[in-house]
């Protein structure tokens, strides 16, 4: 069997530092099959460069597998770039391994070539990696040719974690957080998103004794209070109840938090979850007008919004809203409609986003070729964002800004959010720390 270093390459702290999941459940996988792993994330070191080339010299390892989790920050307003904290650590391995490089990660799913070429690793595997991860390995270790991009085969039953105690301690000091997945998969049409292509379009939910396991675990060995459920949507089918229940069954002294889709919530199914654990959601609300919502192939109205927000007002569980505007359909007229939407949204918080990253393979690149917005060909490895043709960027701006200006519940640009949960942790507060914003009112 083969010595394997598994690298997370994300430095991002934007909302706050989040763990490493799917190395850590690669490492599982690659465990499994008896290969001795070790694993190495960036964002933990003080040092990362000397701590990494160290690392290398001590566990000399056969293969190295990079995960690569953003491509950027997303935010039309403070552009970031993040491929290339990766191609610095492939040159550094080169300057001390001979091992063969491995990429894989959601960024490098979304524009494998372009990062292939421009990292200078040797091959890559395209979306879900724990069955054929360690295949590549095992090829790589033999001297067997592999092919430099190939997808990865859909496990059927989704492998728990391997956390390292070391990395797990770090996310726990700073953010209080580690991750753990219930499902795979989204269903939805949203006309940004590449999640279908990253995870299939077919749910498929773990048993929730699996999870549990994983929380228990966690809460045992490394003292892990407080998850975030990094699924596409928590809710997008019913079988998330069954968690709940069997959380309860067990009597886990834990707290989490999830993405929810803000359609069909009712505030009895959200004191159940919260009997469970649930402490707050992020809703993919995306846009603030039945218009923007059908440009961006929501499925919903802002009416069905608004019920779900009450719900969670109703059951006294923290929830923010996620708004982009500037997407298909956007005019002076909508943006006015929508932020007039945004005030029924009582005792939560609007974090907003002015236009949308284009992805390749999505709906939204299709149509802004078709606008003339986005050549064919182009790359994407540099930031594209969509606005709707006609519309006065500048003036959308200015608008959001002055009427979210003096509330703490409601923020624009992003950066102003990164500013204020910044302060917030430099204070010791640890979480999502946005849910220490809403306000709910003193009960009758």
């Amino acid at each position: 069997m083969s010595r394997v270093l598994l690298v997370s390459t994300n430095v991002t702290c934007d909302p706050y530092p989040v763990h490493p999941l799917g190395m850590a459940i690669l490492a599982g996988a690659l465990a499994a099959r008896g290969h001795e792993v070790a694993q190495f994330d960036v964002l933990a070191e003080a040092r990362p460069e000397e701590a990494f080339a160290a690392r290398i010299a001590a566990f000399q390892p056969e293969v190295l597998g990079f995960s690569l989790r953003n491509l950027d920050s997303c935010d039309s307003l403070a552009t970031t770039d993040y491929p290339s904290t990766a191609r610095h650590l492939v040159a550094v391995a080169r300057a001390h391994t001979r091992a063969p490089i491995v990429l894989g990660g959601p960024a490098f799913s979304i524009l494998p070539a372009e990062l292939l070429a421009y990292t200078g690793a040797d091959c890559g595997v395209v979306g879900e990696g724990e069955v054929t991860g360690p295949l590549v390995v095992e090829a790589l270790a033999a001297g067997r040719p592999v092919p430099p991009i190939q997808r990865g085969a859909v496990p059927e039953v989704l492998g728990a974690p391997a956390y390292d105690p070391a990395i797990a301690r770090f996310y726990l000091e700073r953010s209080g957080l580690l991750n753990v997945q219930t499902q795979r998969g989204c269903d939805q049409s949203c006309v940004y998103c590449n999640y279908a292509d990253l995870e299939g379009t077919r749910i498929r939910r773990r048993e929730p004794g699996a999870v549990a396991d994983d929380l228990a675990r966690a809460r045992r060995d490394l003292g892990a209070e407080a998850f975030f459920l990094a699924d596409a949507l928590f809710n997008g089918d019913p079988g998330y109840r069954e968690l709940a229940e069997e959380i309860l069954r067990r009597g886990l002294d834990v707290t989490w938090s999830c993405y929810m889709r803000p359609q069909g919530l009712r505030a009895e199914d959200l004191r159940l979850l919260k009997r469970a654990g649930l402490r707050a959601a992020e809703l993919g609300t995306d846009a603030a007008c039945d218009a923007t919502l059908r440009g961006l192939g929501k499925g919903f109205t802002f009416a069905e919004v608004v019920e779900a927000n009450e719900a969670f007002v109703e059951a006294r569980v923290p929830c923010a809203h996620f708004v982009m505007f500037g997407g298909p359909g956007e005019t002076a007229a909508t943006v006015e409609e929508g932020l007039a939407n945004l005030e029924r949204l009582r005792h939560t918080v609007v974090f907003a986003f002015s236009g949308i990253r284009i992805l390749p393979g999505t709906p939204l690149l299709g149509l802004a070729q078709r606008q003339g917005l986005a050549t064919p060909g182009a790359p994407l490895l540099e930031p594209l964002h969509y606005f709707a043709p006609g519309l006065d960027r500048q003036a959308m701006e200015a608008r959001i800004a002055g009427v979210f200006k003096g509330r703490r519940d409601r923020v624009f640009p992003p950066s102003r959010g990164r500013e204020r949960l910044e302060a917030l942790r430099a204070l010791g507060f640890k979480g999502l720390l946005w849910d220490t914003l809403v306000r709910f009112p003193v009960p009758a």
